[in-house]
């Protein structure tokens, strides 16, 4: 069984000197920065198998979460841009993950929803997904995930 110290530096590995950092220390940004890279770097090594980005994982997740969910609903709910959705659902539709159809209530409206691979695909996703925030939420308490997420939330909402 793998120790804590064991589990928590595989993607951030300490170099000497490194925690010299001067007063940049006290920029919030920075720190926002790091922790985005390392979080990344683990869920890069976690997916790498599947062949999914955190986006493209978050576009299965929302389209199973909402079916018939139009492409500017999902646009909206990622906080992405139109050419970017696209991109992604032309990604994953090409890959057979999910389907497009046409809105019952609006006929130029686009709907998403997953195909049995894409659900399929999603439950792998899940069980990946579990296993890095398990590797992220063990730095911290219940409690203290709880406060980092409604602090996170204040930033980008």
């Amino acid at each position: 069984m793998k120790s804590a110290q064991e589990t928590l530096v595989p993607t951030t590995p300490h170099v000497e000197g490194d925690e010299d950092i001067g007063e940049i220390r006290n920029i919030v940004g920075f720190h926002i920065r790091l922790a985005h890279g390392a979080v990344y770097r683990h869920f890069s090594e976690t997916f790498a198998a599947l062949d999914l980005t955190q986006k493209q994982v978050s576009v299965l997740w929302l389209v199973d979460d909402h079916p018939n969910i139009a492409q500017t609903g999902l646009a909206q709910r990622m906080r992405m841009d139109r050419a970017t959705t696209m991109a992604i659902i032309n990604r994953l539709e090409g890959r057979g993950l999910l389907v497009r159809g046409r809105s019952p209530d609006d006929g130029r409206k686009q709907t998403l929803n997953l195909t049995d691979s894409g659900r399929a695909m999603l439950g792998t996703a899940k069980v990946a997904i579990a296993e890095h925030e398990n590797w992220l939420k063990a730095r911290f308490t219940d409690a203290e995930v709880a406060h980092l997420i409604e602090l996170l939330t204040r930033i980008h909402e």
